[in-house]
């Protein structure tokens, strides 16, 4: 799957949970959180890394629950990774789940779990990234776009906007 196609799949979902009131700022969040959990399943399974994470807050606990039990168990999980030290605790400080509906909860963790993300190459998943903070910031229209506009390379270092004009007092 090309990195549009990726990109696509994963906003048409912001849309369904958009409906529940989920923002796409808390999309984000919430999928970043789970691709996380995700990537390092991975690393644990396709390169025999150990796991960063503390047991009972990985994505082994949480990919195989529906319902009520999957609810629950990311909440529990986020608030235990939250309480982490290092680089973990800052990645989920102050995590909380913000998908109320356990049946969009396990649609989401469905959708990541279907791909092997890891295997993905950076550029794409710095497309996809990009593509869903681009979208977020066309949606909201809240003028937060400015800062993920992709600016034009000139090659000498600078972004290809004008300077700004001397300040004549």
């Amino acid at each position: 799957m090309n990195a549009q196609t990726l990109v696509a799949k994963v906003w048409n979902f912001a849309h369904v949970l958009r409906d529940q009131g989920v923002s796409y700022q808390a999309y984000i969040s919430q999928i970043s959180y789970l691709l996380f959990l995700k990537m390092d399943e991975e690393r644990v399974t396709q390169i025999g890394e150990a796991s960063m994470l503390p047991k009972g807050a990985r994505w082994e606990d949480i990919k195989d629950l529906s319902r009520e039990a999957l609810s629950g168990t990311y909440a529990k999980l986020l608030e235990k990774l939250s309480k982490q030290s290092g680089i973990i605790g800052a990645i989920f400080l102050k995590a909380q789940s913000e998908i109320q509906d356990t049946a969009k909860l396990k649609r989401l963790v469905g959708l990541i779990d279907s791909e092997t993300w890891l295997g993905l190459p950076v550029d794409v998943k710095g497309s996809i990234y990009e593509g869903l903070l681009a979208r977020n910031a066309e949606d909201v229209k809240s003028g937060a776009g400015q800062y993920f506009t992709p600016r034009p390379h000139r090659g000498d270092g600078r972004s290809g906007r004008p300077a700004a004009a001397p300040d004549r007092a």
